[in-house]
């Protein structure tokens, strides 16, 4: 078995466009479950405090792992282009510079990440009763920064050439290992927090090692000795292209952390009613990521080629689609979404009824502006996929502005509610820079002499 690389720069693009999103939609939902497995073994076998914890590590943890995301996406952008134009022998060289990088960079964010874990909780107001189990937690999931780096860079090679299908079943492996593990290291061993997150760590080394494994596999990979030097002229370029959508998340999920301080002042059954919907949070933009990383590959091969009108229509079609997915995820979410948190959730009824009604009320607003962080991640992924990762960098300083701005400032006048909907003006935020230059380099590109009309 091999696997199976796309031109998308033929074809019909709405075809293209779901063909290679459904797969990544199932892994996506598959990866989501290493969140909301250990969330719900965490909650149910530990409690309520044990997953105030938990949920008290998700932006310091979103943060870095953010950063190494970034870094993979990043270099992947310079993949589909080359992979596009055809020149293999550049792509070649453009997978070995960003496989050093990606060693470089892991590690250093494994060393700061370690060195700030501690002072960022306190100073994000982590209550006293669960600071241990938090920085436990964060302590072995840091430890795993060079594996989450692994599983990132290869799955963004395979999606650059146009290939979903093989990260969807390293997913599903994952998935079902961690599962498994979750419930032998804390049912069965008793490691409790530090349990989860070994669990974690394991399954992403699967996945890591078995998307490897395929791109072995590939033909136009096989790289010659004389291939396998570092360039300049190449690293500059990939960290040009990568920086900015690297920082771009740390200046999202600063704001996440910014926000999180504000919620951790408001009590521990408020932070658990917070951390389950924002367990769900994964699983209501999985969609949403799925296009994303669809129209970065569709983009980018497409500006290799020199296709520049395909990917206006791509964008049209892509837009229509995930309007669509977001209107049916919303209904199911307002139908169901009670029902759905009470998973996340064990101990005393009274606690369980407060911390609910906390988390559908969250629920109940994202789900009804939900089709905003839809064509967010379109056009932001559209964007990056032609080269401009500045702009999104911009829309993500919009993002902390509006994000941050509303939580210090809505709790005034609204009291804890006012909190629900920073992530809403966040992504309206984000919309306005990133659909202003969407149009302008709509208007650049009919300039291009040498862009292609089909």
């Amino acid at each position: 078995m091999k696997a199976k690389i796309t031109n998308m720069t033929e074809g019909s693009p709405s075809k293209l466009i779901i063909t290679f999103a459904l797969p990544l939609m199932v892994g996506n939902i598959f990866q989501q479950l290493y969140t909301v497995i250990d969330t719900m073994v965490v909650g149910r076998a530990l409690g309520v405090s044990a997953l105030a914890a938990l949920g008290a590590t998700d932006w310091l943890n979103w943060l870095f792992s953010g950063l190494v995301q970034g870094f993979a996406q990043g270099f992947s952008i310079l993949m589909a282009q080359e992979f596009g134009s055809g020149n293999y022998k550049r792509l070649r060289k453009v997978i070995f510079n960003s496989l050093i990088l990606s060693v470089i960079c892991s590690l250093l964010i494994l060393v700061i990440s370690q060195a700030c874990a501690h002072p960022i909780l306190t100073l994000l107001h982590t209550p006293d009763d669960i600071m241990d189990n938090s920085l436990l937690y964060l302590r072995i999931i840091f430890l795993g920064m060079p594996v989450i780096m692994a599983y990132n860079l290869s799955a963004s090679i395979l999606r650059s050439l146009g290939d979903s299908k093989t990260p969807l079943h390293a997913m599903i492996a994952a998935s079902i290992t961690n599962i498994v593990l979750d419930l032998i290291f804390v049912l069965i061993f008793h490691w409790g927090i530090a349990g989860a997150a070994i669990a974690t760590l394991l399954a992403q080394l699967l996945s890591s090692v078995y998307c490897f494994y395929f791109i072995r596999r590939i033909e136009i990979l096989k790289t010659a000795k004389e291939e396998l030097v570092m360039e300049k002229a190449i690293c500059g370029k990939l960290l040009l292209l990568s920086s900015p959508i690297a920082f771009q998340n740390t200046v999202i999920f600063i704001g996440g952390m910014i926000v999180q301080s504000v919620v951790n002042s408001f009590g521990v059954l408020f932070i658990a009613g917070f951390t389950a919907t924002n367990k769900l949070y994964g699983i209501l933009e999985s969609a949403a990521t799925s296009y994303g990383y669809s129209m970065s590959t569709y983009a980018g091969q497409n500006l290799g080629a020199g296709n520049i009108k395909r990917i206006r229509k791509g964008v049209r079609s892509a837009m229509l689609i995930a309007l669509a997915t977001s209107f049916t995820i919303s209904f199911i979410m307002l139908l169901l979404g009670r029902y759905i948190l009470t998973w996340f959730l064990s101990g005393d009824p009274a606690q369980i009824e407060a911390a609910l009604e906390i988390a559908y009320h969250y629920l109940a607003i994202m789900s009804l502006f939900l089709s905003t962080l839809y064509l967010l991640y379109i056009i932001r992924s559209t964007l990056q996929g032609t080269g401009d990762t500045f702009m999104p960098f911009v829309s993500g300083i919009a993002e902390f502005v509006m994000r941050v701005g509303a939580a210090l400032i809505l709790p005034r006048f609204l009291g804890q509610d006012g909190i629900f909907y920073a992530e809403i003006l966040a992504w309206i935020g984000a919309d306005v820079i990133l659909l202003g230059a969407y149009i302008y380099h709509v208007c650049q590109w009919s300039r291009l002499p040498n862009a292609q009309n089909t």
